[in-house]
């Protein structure tokens, strides 16, 4: 590094000199610095779910093998977008190059993944499989997605709300052997010090983990307020590019380890009952509910 000069303040006859120090010099640069900020390398993974809309009253197929979802509406699972919102706000304070989007499952998988890609994804990745995909296997295709991309954080949904497994983040951070932040209401990056501050709600509060990157985050509900694809990022979303794998490129071997016995819906409530009076009521709790 050079030395930088010193600046004479006043000289005069019978006065002092005074100096300021390279410290002291307003607007100083050193040659051998750069001014110009760090471009951002990390890259972001989100996963993300098709799943039947949160909106749509779900119906028991009738072989009790699952639920309907022929001609029913899909939409990206909630968790799996306040995942994407998060990832796109890290993008945009300037701490991440690029975010991609992952989806898994049928070729309806690529609407989901264009509804990512309008929302600010960059680019998606599509694993296609007509089987059923269930945590662990979801784990060992993201794992080796991460094997290709080399993302150094993955955020997911902290559980789908068609199974409500809660599973899968869990699970690719126990296979990469990463620190995982499970739940988070609030996340901070330092990709300086290569750290991620996640604060989590628990039964007695709220906790803060410090991770060290590359690690696994799952979202909360509270963590954001997803946006919404505007029409212009509806259109671009149509030319930005869904690279397509197979579970047999990613050597990742599709099989189920568990077995659905049966789907059934939850028995009915039976209609709420007015009672005239307290004893009434007491008699009702003791002698029919047996809650008292």
């Amino acid at each position: 590094m050079s030395v930088p000069p010193l600046t004479i303040l006043s000289i005069s006859e019978g006065s002092s000199l005074i100096l300021l120090l390279p410290s002291q010099s307003a607007g100083y640069i050193d040659p051998g610095e750069s001014t110009a900020k760090k471009t951002p390398t990390m890259k972001i993974l989100v996963a993300i779910k098709r799943v039947v809309d949160y909106a749509v009253k779900i119906r028991v197929k009738s072989d009790k093998s699952g639920v309907e979802t022929l001609n029913v509406k899909m939409s990206m699972n909630p968790f799996c977008e306040i995942a994407l919102e998060e990832a796109l706000r890290i993008k945009q304070s300037g701490l991440a190059s690029e975010v991609v989007a992952v989806s898994m499952g049928p070729s309806q998988c690529v609407d989901t993944l264009r509804t990512g890609l309008a929302m600010g994804a960059d680019r998606g990745i599509h694993v296609e499989s007509t089987a059923a995909l269930y945590p662990l296997t979801v784990a060992k295709l993201l794992k080796a997605l991460v094997d290709v991309e080399k993302p150094g954080v993955i955020i997911l949904g902290k559980q789908a709300i068609d199974d409500d497994c809660n599973q899968t983040g869990q699970m690719v951070a126990g296979l990469l052997g990463w620190p995982q932040g499970t739940f988070a209401s609030k996340v901070l990056l330092d990709t300086e010090k290569q750290v991620a501050t996640v604060e989590r709600e628990v039964d007695d509060g709220l906790e803060t983990l410090c991770l060290d990157l590359p690690a696994v985050i799952t979202t909360d509900l509270r963590l954001n307020q997803p946006r919404y694809a505007t029409l212009p990022n509806i259109m671009k979303a149509k030319s930005k590019v869904i690279k397509k794998y197979t579970p047999q490129e990613l050597n990742v071997e599709v099989k189920s380890d568990i077995e659905i016995v049966e789907v059934t819906e939850p028995p009915k409530r039976k209609a709420g009952v007015i009672v005239s009076s307290v004893d009434e009521l007491i008699d009702k709790l003791r002698n029919e509910a047996h809650v008292i």
